[in-house]
């Protein structure tokens, strides 16, 4: 089939590179009509409960995560002109476009009694102009009774204060949140500098925006690196500028496949998904490298220039096929995750790899059809005179300390497998950010003085109408006694519910005195209810703290970001309480929120890596009995890749190097750009060994010293290419990088001195038929092939 291809593409050169370019001008259409994802990331599947309840929760009482903090401390807040300007802040934020509400202490609101008309009144606190530092004062000796915002929107201990702004739900998930962020900011900055404090920013569509302008800005920024790193490798390898020139042009061309097949799909940049086009660079590479290299040794070879471009494609064409489909495995098998975001990311990846190998087999045989034959000084690296040295280094290992190496291996391994004990399974919300970045910074603000920002929900359903009220308000008071029982824990906020809302309204009911701020006896509730609007003079405030029946409530709370496993055993410790309060048979309770569906998504990827690992094992198993029929060189072949595997998960362990989604991918990744050193070891092992009846010893030897430099090559190619990715400033995808760059490094190693060693231990003549049997694909290279006239071409 190779062969025909590669007449079909020699006497086509035209037509073939016409398609090409007219879908790359497709491609480059559909990548102008690519966005960033502003939407919260989705990772759990439809069918996740923890999922299920929260879209349930949102479709009841609306967004939760739709809510921007702004804050700072300063004991002198109630000073005339920081009061004042403080008050002009937030009036400035709320005419801000996409902002539905803002509350602070200059906006909030006060309740009074009107007996004439048997109801409450919400009174603003500042209906005028504040004008002087007397007024600030009896401002501030009202906010003092009021306990209701106490704790909620400022602290009295530590003189913190806050600013909640509630962003408009279409706003919130579009491009114009990113704009409604900066505003916010930018005033914020403006009083933070008049007032010489230090202003604090969060909540989840700050830290959203601000997570998706990093992403936005490192794209851009690995790309840019990945182009100069690939430039560098092709120059010192080929020594030729247009060597280099064309080859950039031809992954870049699939850089721009991959973004135009991202669009096609109808997916968006996510913080994951923006990773893909810098990794087709470096991906896409070795293609173009292993191509020119073949095309130069066959030129070398026979001065030829048409039966070296065919000699490369039939032989190559295929080896590079077989491995970019494993590479693509890697990929691919997150679809089985069911994660939406991995789900995008595996598939556009793993078509975007093969769309590459296809892009760099048609246009680089074209292109060197094209430039004039080779010079001498470009083909110098088909020597390889250092790595060759230590090529024979390693032969003498293999050939004569077989039992060191299984020793070291097997000490190495026992002890990665200790260290993979030490690996932290605590995944966190701001798990990528570096301790100094301002977010984690702020976040912390925010936790020390109001408890944290992240919402946690609980839906409480009394499964009939009237339920909150009905049986002398029974629910009223479990919910008082659920809210005393979290209130033993340090990491929730001050709750905001119908019951703190009763007592507001008791407060104003007894005449103002903050000692009534509290849930009332059953008489006095029932007199609370019969005075009119008691709840509904604050319905606007409430209204999405109760439904219409008065059945389902909700009560929000903050919570600290104290990470999935800790916030896991928390509630196995909290679900029994919350039941003896809540009997089940009488009570749907659900605990939810953005903090719980992003925790139980860290364990939800967790769990699902052993799974996807085990199917790439499975598939790629299913492409080595495509290349040789004995199931025990397929088994044995898969250790040079486990191991490196178990030994990053060591080094992980050992470094405090945190599971979370952007580490979890080294895996599968590795594992499937690692097999394809494991095939080409093995396919020249079988060749070897059919070739003039060599023994096994010096088809080894054969095997390291022509596949050796190859292998070498492609490591430091990947291991600089996935090394652009220290540069990030998400924690998550620096460790994607490095640990990537290290894992297929010690790949190399195993594939060159494990894989040589263990075939050589268990040769014997039976093993050594399986080995020479006809594979199912050949891609041997053929020597009768090499005579065969191809001058009509």
């Amino acid at each position: 089939m190779w062969k025909f291809f590669s007449g079909i593409l020699l006497r086509n050169k035209l037509v073939f590179t016409i398609c090409v370019l007219i879908g790359t001008v497709f491609m480059t259409y559909e990548t102008s009509r690519m966005e960033l994802s502003y939407e919260f990331a989705k990772i759990l599947p439809d069918d996740d409960s923890t999922f299920i309840s929260y879209q349930n929760f949102k479709k009841q009482f609306g967004e939760d995560g739709n809510v921007m903090v702004m804050g700072f401390k300063d004991k002198d807040l109630f000073k005339f002109e920081k009061f004042r300007d403080w008050h002009e802040l937030s009036k400035e934020v709320k005419n801000i476009q996409g902002i539905k509400e803002v509350m602070s202490l200059p906006t909030i609101f006060k309740l009074s009694k009107n007996d004439s008309l048997g109801k409450f009144e919400t009174i603003p606190l500042i209906q005028n102009p504040i004008s002087s530092q007397k007024e600030v004062d009896s401002l501030k000796a009202e906010i003092l009774n009021l306990p209701f915002y106490e704790g909620f929107i400022y602290n009295k201990e530590t003189g913190a204060t806050l600013l909640l702004i509630t962003f408009k739900k279409k706003d919130l998930d579009s491009k114009r949140r990113l704009t409604i962020v900066d505003e916010i900011k930018t005033l914020g900055d403006a009083f933070s500098k008049k007032h010489a404090i230090d202003m604090h920013y969060s909540g989840m569509p700050y830290i959203r925006s601000q997570m998706m302008t990093k992403v936005s800005s490192e794209m851009t920024l690995f790309l840019t690196l990945a182009v100069c790193v690939t430039a560098i490798i092709l120059w010192l390898f080929f020594r030729s500028a247009t060597t280099v020139i064309f080859s950039l042009i031809v992954v870049i061309i699939g850089v721009v496949w991959s973004i135009g097949i991202m669009e096609l799909f109808g997916y968006k940049i996510t913080v994951l998904s923006g990773l893909i086009a810098p990794l087709i660079m470096v991906i896409g590479l070795p293609n173009c490298i292993f191509l020119i290299n073949k095309y130069h040794s066959e030129f070398l070879a026979h001065g030829n220039k048409i039966k070296a471009l065919q000699r490369s494609i039939e032989t190559i064409g295929i080896t590079l096929f077989l491995a970019n489909i494993t590479t693509a495995i890697g990929f691919g098998v997150l679809y089985f995750t069911k994660s939406s975001m991995l789900v995008e990311f595996g598939e556009v990846a793993a078509i975007s790899v093969m769309a590459t190998y296809f892009i760099t087999l048609i246009l680089i045989p074209i292109i060197l059809n094209i430039l004039p034959t080779p010079k001498t000084k470009h083909t110098k690296h088909q020597e390889g005179k250092r790595i060759n040295k230590a090529l024979e280094v390693v032969d003498s290992l293999v050939q004569k300390r077989r039992p060191a190496i299984y020793l070291t291996t097997t000490l190495i391994t026992l002890v990665s497998f200790w260290g993979m004990t030490f690996i932290d399974m605590n995944g966190y919300v701001v798990d990528d950010l570096p301790i100094k970045d301002p977010i984690y910074a702020d976040l912390h603000f925010f936790e020390n003085n109001f408890k944290g920002v992240l919402p946690f929900e609980i839906a409480i359903d009394t499964r009939k109408p009237n339920g909150l009220f009905s049986d002398n308000a029974k629910a009223l008071y479990k919910i008082q006694r659920l809210q005393k029982l979290f209130a033993e824990y340090d990491l929730f906020s001050k709750p905001f519910s119908i019951v703190e809302g009763i007592k507001f309204s008791y407060q104003a009911y007894r005449g103002g005195e903050p000692k009534f701020y509290k849930l009332p006896p059953v008489s006095d509730l029932k007199n609370l209810a019969d005075f009119t609007g008691s709840l509904k003079g604050q319905n606007s405030k409430l209204q999405n703290f109760i439904d219409s029946t008065k059945q389902i409530t909700r009560i929000s709370y903050q919570a600290k970001d104290i990470g999935s496993r800790k916030m896991d055993v928390l509630m196995k410790e909290l679900r029994p309480r919350i039941d003896s309060i809540f009997p089940a048979a009488d009570y749907g309770i659900v605990t939810t929120g953005h903090s719980l569906v992003f925790l139980k998504s860290n364990d939800y990827l967790l769990d699902n890596l052993l799974e996807s690992l085990l199917i790439e094992i499975i598939l790629i198993a299913i492409v080595g009995i495509a290349l040789f029929r004995s199931v025990r060189i397929i088994i044995l072949s898969k250790l040079p890749c486990l191991i490196p595997l178990v030994i990053t998960a060591g080094i992980m362990g050992f470094l405090d190097i945190r599971f979370k989604p952007s580490t979890i991918l080294i895996f599968s990744i590795a594992f499937g750009i690692s097999s394809d050193g494991t095939i080409y070891f093995l396919t020249k092992y079988r060749q070897e060994l059919k070739k003039n009846k060599k023994n096994a010893a010096e088809a080894i030897s054969a095997a390291i010293k022509d596949t050796g430099l190859s292998m070498v090559y492609t490591s430091i190619i990947l291991f600089c290419g996935f090394a652009i990715f220290a540069a990030s400033s998400f924690g998550g995808t620096v460790a994607l990088g490095v640990l990537v760059s290290l894992t297929l490094l010690i790949s190399m190693f195993t594939n060159l001195i494990l894989l040589p060693a263990i075939l050589l231990s268990i040769h014997r003549k039976s093993l050594n038929k399986e080995i020479t049997d006809d594979p199912y694909i050949d891609i041997e290279e053929s020597i009768e092939e090499r005579g065969k006239d191809l001058s009509g071409i």
